[in-house]
């Protein structure tokens, strides 16, 4: 299996990739300030199933197509940019009607779809994607064998890394969003911010990246 210096040095790897604010990391800041904190954990919990799919696509040889194809590469990202424009101009369209959220109405429906959107976001994160097709690998010990459980192991632990650090992401905007809370007017005024957010992180997600 992986070596303890191995696995240290992937840690603190993806501790730095992680830390820098993100595709994943902005939507849940964005799911935080327009919905609460349930939402944003719940989209949290959602991002970390996704990232964990894509573990489970290069651990299985799926990873090394994305990462070398430009074509497929490309269109995931597109894919991925504009779902995120979408809920954010939903967002925004909804955000005199945040106050509703308040009352927990329609909770299970909601926490089953902001579970999927957050899952959506964590599986097409293009960071994330080229993180794991072109770094994970670098930390097998392909003389230990076992190459496919070494990687679901250290994508494990990113993952571990990960809904530590976006769930604090979440909680502390959750958190600010508290004070809006009050007043419909500001409610109504950070759902906006929100949505503009996730808008915003939809066209730098189509606009960055490989070109070649």
């Amino acid at each position: 299996m992986v070596s303890t210096d191995r696995l240290l040095a992937f840690a603190a790897m993806s501790f730095l990739l992680i830390v820098i604010p993100g595709p994943s990391v902005l939507f849940v800041i964005g799911r935080a300030l327009s919905q609460g904190r349930r939402a944003a954990l719940t989209t949290v919990v959602g991002n970390t199933l996704g990232a964990y799919v894509l573990v489970v696509a290069v651990a299985l040889g799926v990873g090394t197509v994305v990462e070398r194809s430009i074509v497929v590469f490309t269109a995931l990202k597109l894919v991925g940019a504009a779902y995120l424009v979408y809920l954010g101009v939903k967002a925004v369209r909804q955000r005199r009607s945040l106050q509703e959220a308040f009352t927990g109405d329609g909770a299970a429906r909601g926490t089953l779809r902001t579970l999927w959107e957050g899952f959506a976001v964590g599986v097409a994160n293009p960071k994330t994607i080229v993180f794991f097709a072109a770094v994970l690998p670098q930390f097998v010990d392909r003389g230990q064998g076992h190459v496919a459980a070494q990687m679901l192991l250290l994508g494990l632990v990113f993952n571990i890394i990960a809904v530590v650090s976006d769930s604090v992401w979440g909680l502390v905007a959750a958190t600010t969003r508290s004070w809006f809370a009050r007043s419909p007017r500001r409610l109504a005024t950070v759902g906006g911010v929100g949505g503009l957010t996730m808008i915003g992180l939809g066209v730098a997600v189509a606009a960055t990246g490989r070109t070649e």
